[in-house]
């Protein structure tokens, strides 16, 4: 195990360059890239890496960077990519063919604003857009836990209960840029943790046809099929938590990270890097006899609901933080969140960081000023974070 200063970009590309090698002795590795900005560093990242069996294949399209995917894991290969905003929008029709599919790509999203009008900065809004069709979601909170994650992500996406992409996200800039130190294990323990992947469905020696046109009794049961398997993800991620924990002797982080909330009246939830900034919001706020927590929604999809009711229920007051906006309607997490509380608990939606800006403890403590008084949940608020 070695300690190294890796962006997180650099830290995505090293993780899927190990878990490639890892696939040596099965039918290698494959990785489809075309670059775009903030997520550009971590494909030339990997183009520069020596892979025993495989290789990294840069195409003229985000489109075609995952179709490069799909047909290596048709073929059984361990497949990576990545992307950002409109790249990742130019990919969806792909990515969800990748996931009716049921083929275990990982991808690492550096979260950006969709455009126009174009903007680089961080926003959930491009991978929310694929939160119905199939595919695991993990937002990540910084270096170490994105690199944990992408990791991780193979060993659950091959796993045969699971068999589908999971994205791994981090933010654009805010993470995707950020340099920090990172624990990076050697590659004899990545082998101990990544078996070869067996892809059960994969193109071998019978012919068979790939996609074919279906009828609409098969479309519902392959659809309830892929609902259960989904369902049944946060069950295999615990069982990888501990084979992750046995290899590497650290812990991946839980599916919802709750923090200082067993005695809360009020909880701020979020996704991503905000929730490392409101921890410090509730250590200020518990400093002045204010029993507030905070709750980190990790894995976004399949979300885990009865975890999330659990942890809402009682509470006064939750503050839900979004960096993203369902136009319309209001915050994207908040919607969930809202439809798991129950009883007279006050959820009220607050979008921050849309767009990019910083969002920043002043921000969150007045998010908590504005809802203390609350009886009922008023229109969802966008909180200015520059």
């Amino acid at each position: 195990m070695t300690v190294e200063l890796l962006s997180a970009n650099h830290a995505a590309a090293l993780a899927a360059t190990l878990a490639g090698r890892a696939n040596r002795k099965g039918r290698g590795f494959v990785s489809g890239v075309y670059p775009i900005t903030p997520s550009t560093e971590c494909m030339e990242f990997l183009c520069q890496q020596k892979f025993d069996k495989g290789r990294v294949v840069r195409v003229e399209s985000e489109h075609s960077a995952m179709g490069a995917c799909i047909g290596a894991a048709s073929a059984g290969a361990r497949t990576f990519t990545a992307t950002s905003s409109n790249g990742l929008a130019y990919m969806y029709e792909n990515c969800i063919a990748a996931a009716m599919l049921r083929l275990p790509v990982v991808m690492a999203v550096a979260n950006r604003t969709l455009g126009p009008p174009w903007n680089i900065w961080a926003d959930h809004g491009d991978a929310l857009t694929l939160r119905d069709h199939g595919l695991v979601q993990f937002y990540c909170a910084d270096n170490q836990e994105l690199f944990d994650s992408v990791l991780m992500a193979f060993r659950l996406a091959e796993d045969r209960r699971v068999m589908m992409p999971v994205m791994v996200n981090m933010e654009g800039f805010i993470l995707s840029h950020t340099v920090a130190q990172t624990n990076v294990p050697d590659q004899g323990l990545v082998d101990d943790f990544l078996p070869p992947a067996d892809i059960p469905h994969r193109m071998d020696h019978a012919a068979h046809t790939l996609g074919q046109i279906e009828i609409p009794h098969q479309t519902e049961m392959h659809r309830w099929q892929h609902h259960q398997a989904m369902l049944g993800v946060p069950k295999v991620y615990e069982e990888v938590q501990g084979e992750f924990e046995k290899v590497f002797a650290r812990k991946l982080a839980d599916a919802v990270e709750a923090y200082r909330a067993e005695d809360a009246d009020t909880l701020i939830v979020s996704m991503g890097t905000i929730g490392l900034t409101a921890m410090r919001v509730v250590d200020a706020a518990r400093e002045m006899g204010q029993r507030v927590g905070a709750v980190r929604v990790r894995l976004y999809r399949p979300l885990p609901a009865e975890t999330i009711a659990a942890l809402v229920a009682g509470r006064k007051a939750v503050a839900v933080v979004d960096r993203d906006i369902s136009l319309g309607t209001g915050g994207i997490l908040w919607q969930d969140v809202r439809a798991l509380a129950a009883g007279a608990t006050v959820v009220q939606s607050y979008m921050a960081g849309v767009g990019g800006g910083d969002v920043r403890p002043e921000h969150i403590a007045k998010m908590l000023a504005d809802l203390a008084p609350r009886k009922t949940a008023g229109a969802p608020a966008v909180m200015e974070a520059v």
